[in-house]
């Protein structure tokens, strides 16, 4: 090694020790004021805060540092406005307690606002009596994941969102439980986003609720027993897969409600015991692949102002009614689903029925036009209707039939 590479690297060594012997870790006990540590530590810097309660709110941070908690501190906000204000870049928040944030929808308040931030990681924190959990506008490159957030609250107005986005950009949420909030997640013009994993149960509105927020993807999410499911609105390629929808029941609630979608993918999808499994208004260009749509009420309501939307090899069981509509639904295609009220057969033994299926019957057409002739369901007059229908299909959709169906379901595990 010559002596000017040997110069070159002693140097570098130097160098980084240099800026290795910069980044201080500040260690916080109760009683102490964060505020003042944050604003004498420099960037690069952790603050170690131990376990104990620090009775503060309104924490302002505008430089990169990483805050981690011991034996989950509790950051108490006394019910005064946000607990943490952050307007940084590769900040880190682990492993703290945050409780009672103020309640006002004037400024959001919340545990950790975030605005105009990028690249910060949100991780391992637990959330309890907030108005918002974790807020972010104006950000991107943001990570959040494996935070706990629970709210308490009796009404839908006393209370704001589990996670919310407005604006954001390339970020992770996931394997997050969030509930006992208005929204669970909300998202607002969000783009290239990811929500994988996250458990989001018992929240008063909607478990997941986004609008105008293009090119995201929804991965093995849990969204069960919300008071409306989950609605997804003015927005385009968006991929839902191996999600499930559990127990979303109410006269308005939706496993997924999707209004004026485009250019999608629902795939691999579990929707299980919600009043509608997937009402659709307004959306097309939607494929449906691989989905379980199991002890529905209806499995299915695909509203007339839907077109060229496919739905292919998904399972249909024990739901009420497999399919409704408001009027006469064209342009959509139905193929090689399976369905456990056909009773058709198949002479070839290729696996597929001989004879079409038609999964909106006479039953279906009446309730939609006369709710409450929900209560003749299971009855006699029900029963013999059906079967004339299929002797003479005169009032149920012609271009709502399935020519391929399935004679055994698909095994999906």
């Amino acid at each position: 090694m010559g002596p000017y590479i040997r110069i070159f690297c002693f140097s570098l060594i130097g160098l980084l020790a240099a800026v290795e012997g910069h980044s201080a870790v500040i260690r916080l006990v109760p009683g102490q004021s964060i505020q003042s540590a944050v604003d004498k530590a420099s960037p690069g810097d952790t603050l170690q805060i131990t376990a104990g309660v620090y009775k503060q709110s309104g924490i302002v941070i505008r430089k990169s540092l990483t805050l981690i908690g011991e034996g989950y501190p509790v950051l108490d906000g006394n019910m005064e406005g946000n607990v943490l204000i952050i307007a940084a870049e590769n900040l880190t928040i682990q492993g703290l307690k945050i409780i009672n944030t103020g309640k006002s929808n004037m400024d959001d308040s919340a545990a950790i606002k975030f605005f105009d931030s990028k690249n910060c990681v949100i991780k391992d924190n637990i959330l309890e009596n907030t108005f918002f959990g974790l807020h972010f506008s104006n950000s991107s490159g943001m990570t959040i994941t494996g935070n706990q957030i629970h709210a308490n609250a009796i009404r839908e107005f006393e209370v704001g969102n589990g996670i919310h986005l407005w604006k954001c950009k390339n970020s992770l949420i996931s394997k997050n439980k969030v509930s006992g909030h208005r929204d669970g997640i909300y998202l607002e013009f969000v783009t290239k986003t990811k929500a994988e994993e996250n458990y989001v149960e018992k929240n008063m509105r909607y478990g997941l609720h986004f609008m105008f927020s293009h090119d995201n993807s929804y991965i093995r999410n849990t969204f069960k027993n919300n008071g409306a499911g989950v609605a997804v609105m003015y927005t385009k390629n968006v991929l839902m897969k191996e999600n499930r929808f559990e127990e979303n029941w109410g006269s308005s609630a939706y496993g997924i409600l999707l209004k004026d979608i485009s250019d999608s993918e629902v795939i691999g999808n579990v929707f299980l015991k919600n009043t509608v499994g997937i009402y659709m208004e307004g959306s097309s260009r939607i494929q449906f692949t691989g989905n379980t749509f199991r002890e529905n009420g209806w499995a299915l309501k695909l509203m007339a102002s839907c077109d060229q939307n496919t739905f292919r090899a998904n399972n249909f069981t024990q739901n009420t009614f497999d399919m409704s509509s408001n009027g006469s639904v064209v342009l959509n295609t139905i193929t090689e689903n399976y369905w456990d009220k056909y009773e058709g057969y198949d002479l070839d033994k290729d696996m597929i029925g001989d004879v079409p299926y038609r999964p909106i019957n006479l039953y279906s057409v009446i309730v939609e036009k006369i709710p409450a002739a929900v209560m003749l369901w299971r009855s006699f007059m029900v029963t013999l209707l059906d079967r004339m229908e299929k002797i003479l299909p005169t009032m149920t959709p012609d271009q709502m039939i399935d020519q391929s169906p399935k004679m055994r379901p698909y095994d999906y595990g």
